[in-house]
């Protein structure tokens, strides 16, 4: 019997064959904890018993989240990272250098293969380049920061093949988003989603990150790209036997297989409060909207801020909207400032901020109040997660979204 992804990369991991349903302990290649959490990590790491890290080379803390400080207890957190850092001698910590999901690839933590966990819901974005990454708890990481393994329950499988061309103005955020809303929010619980089809090799791995971050919101586990060379040139390495098999083999057992075709695909929206409440934007037009969001770890991307660009150049956005662009990373914050990106969303009429994960989790700089709407390009639109719980939050592509800001309401891109 032939093997999915995940399948293959534990089963090496832990030296023999496994099958979905099996527990089974991993030996961890890297783990990521953000600003909120390192104060409960430290607790419990303190409280377990263990005195050094099992490997501090392994273990990336990244402030993100409360950068800059935006309330009076954020600079406890800052304090207490910095004492952990000092205490177990962490060699790697990113302070303010970007949203951590961005930089754990950017910054070549993580590679083909490789079992990583994080303290964020959206650490599933790893799986872009072929790694088996999922979010845990606190408790759960402050066990891995001290032995270095974690146990796992093997997950099936969802096989999605998507074949074509996609349409015009049609992006890899408005195929996450049908596949969301097919499948709704608890439609792959605990169960990896496996991309494949010459759609999906066509795609940028910054368009894979997109569709990996949001896995979650289906309740994945884990999203799973085939390595290729664009992975390696991301990656900056040559791959190996052993990262070009990872692909589903033809006669592995899938729970189920969905299919797309990308030419019947159209840009859509996630309407509110719920992330699988997936509407064509056509459906939506006319809508006026207050605010606009192109950022986070979903599309503040190079690629994502030019193909706002493109829609904005020569515009200005529409009278008493707001436009915040916020860069994923510093990295991607000086590519578009040198190619020109970030002068031409600035004539907009856009405030581009530092990077940082700030509106999207509904912190520094931006958030809104009672009957506002916002059209943002991050994964989540619950009750107030953007400012008060009578917000409204459309999730959209960057493409969208940048027409939206032009417009005043909501349209679809032309």
């Amino acid at each position: 019997m032939g093997q999915t992804i995940i399948e293959k990369i534990v089963s090496r991991n832990v030296g023999r064959n496994i099958k979905p349903g099996d527990i089974v302990t991993v030996h961890v290649d890297r783990v990521m904890i953000h600003d909120i959490f390192i104060p409960f990590v430290a607790e419990k790491f303190e409280e377990m018993g263990f005195t050094k890290l099992w490997d501090p080379d392994k273990a990336v803390l990244i402030y993100d989240h409360l950068v800059p400080a935006s309330q009076v207890d954020d600079t406890r957190h800052f304090r207490i990272g910095n004492e952990f850092v000092q205490k177990y001698g962490m060699k790697h910590i990113h302070r303010s250098d970007g949203i951590c999901h961005q930089l754990m690839t950017e910054a070549l933590y993580v590679k083909p293969g490789d079992i990583v966990f994080g303290t964020d819901s959206h650490t599933t974005t790893y799986g872009c380049v072929g790694a088996f990454s999922s979010g845990i708890g606190y408790t759960e990481m402050a066990s891995i920061l001290g032995t270095g393994t974690m146990w796992i329950k093997v997950p099936e499988t969802i096989k999605v093949i998507i074949e074509g061309m996609l349409p015009p103005n049609v992006t890899s955020k408005d195929v996450i988003l049908r596949l969301i809303g097919d499948l709704r929010a608890d439609g792959a619980t605990y169960q990896a989603l496996e991309f494949c089809g010459d759609t999906v090799e066509h795609m940028s791995v910054a368009s894979r990150m997109t569709m990996a971050n949001m896995a979650i919101e289906a309740g994945a586990k884990c999203a799973l790209f085939t390595p290729d060379e664009k992975t390696a040139e991301y990656c900056q390495i040559p791959l190996t036997a052993q990262e070009t098999s990872l692909v589903g083999d033809p006669d592995a057992e899938y729970i189920r297989t969905i299919r797309y075709q990308a030419e019947d695909l159209v840009p859509v929206l996630a309407c509110p409060s719920q992330v699988d409440n997936i509407q064509p934007v056509s459906n939506l037009a006319g809508t006026s909207v207050d605010q606009v969001f192109i950022g986070s770890c979903t599309n503040g991307r190079l690629e994502d801020l030019q193909r706002a660009a493109a829609v904005l150049k020569g515009k200005k956005t529409a009278p008493f909207v707001k436009l915040i662009v916020t860069p994923a990373s510093r990295k991607i914050y000086q590519q578009a400032l040198e190619d020109g990106t970030l002068a031409i969303l600035a004539e907009a009429g856009a405030i581009i901020t530092h990077p940082g994960c700030g509106l999207c989790c509904g912190r520094t700089g931006g958030i809104l109040s009672d009957g506002e709407r916002v059209v943002a390009t991050n994964n989540r639109n619950f009750l107030g997660r953007m400012g008060t719980s009578k917000v409204e939050i459309f999730l959209a592509s960057p493409i969208t979204a940048a027409a939206c800001a032009v417009a005043g309401k909501i349209v679809l891109p032309e």
